[in-house]
């Protein structure tokens, strides 16, 4: 809802040039798969799935700042899986009842999370990044992953500049997700009648890396705060069109 185009015009948010989508990518993630299979970072399984090799890579865990043991430390391996190694990732699934699915060197099947993020990144943006967004809870597995896969596959390195791990947005204490169904909508806050400006100050009154707790109180102050910073804005171009 953040991201639609209707929320960001009313939000006065300037859109993003390119949109990138998974489905349009797969050429490009099976290109990026295979390179890394040849180079011997990733390897298939009989059963078509292809797994990332993380102990080919001893910077495994360097934004986490993790090494490979402890983040192994817990980690079993699933009923199915042919991994060499528990923390292995997939790069490819193979194919399951229900699930969409596309043709690939190693089988029907689809593309892991991670390296869809990889693939669709340096489809538009090359192989590096000035900064990478995203929310704290990602940093591992999935940026994690998306470093060493990216940086084992292009040879360039650093992957991403700057990152910047945002903090959780929770309701009543709750972190916001959809599996929970306790998200606030831009769209019914705008329905509301609240103002574009009051949203856009409660979501920028909290350091980007700090956890913000959502309010209906708190969207009232802001509402004020507003109404304030019109006022003066207001009088100050009186007082401009006088002089």
């Amino acid at each position: 809802d953040w991201s639609s185009d209707v929320c960001s015009s009313d939000l006065g948010l300037t859109p993003p040039d390119v949109r990138p989508r998974v489905t349009r990518e797969i050429d490009s993630i099976l290109a990026l798969t295979q390179r890394l299979v040849d180079n011997g970072h990733a390897y298939a399984t009989p059963a078509g799935d292809v797994y990332f090799r993380v102990r080919a890579d001893e910077d495994y865990g360097k934004l986490s700042h993790r090494n490979i043991e402890e983040l192994r430390s817990g980690t079993r391996f699933e009923p199915g899986e042919e991994k060499e190694f528990p923390l292995d990732f997939a790069l490819w699934k193979s194919a399951k009842p229900g699930e969409p699915h596309w043709t690939s060197p190693w089988g029907e099947g689809r593309p892991g999370w991670h390296i869809e993020c990889s693939a669709m990144a340096r489809m538009t943006l090359g192989d590096r990044i000035d900064i990478h967004g995203g929310g704290k809870d990602l940093r591992y597995p999935h940026h994690e992953s998306e470093i060493v896969q990216s940086e084992c596959a292009t040879g360039a390195a650093p992957y991403v500049g700057t990152w910047m791990h945002i903090g959780t947005l929770m309701l009543e204490g709750v972190k916001m997700s959809k599996s929970l169904g306790n998200l606030v909508k831009v769209s019914e806050l705008l329905a509301q009648g609240h103002s574009a400006d009051a949203i856009r100050l409660g979501l920028l009154g909290t350091h980007y890396r700090a956890d913000h707790d959502w309010s209906n109180a708190e969207l009232e102050q802001w509402e004020q705060r507003v109404a304030l910073l019109r006022q003066a804005l207001t009088r100050s171009e009186e007082h401009t069109s006088e002089l």
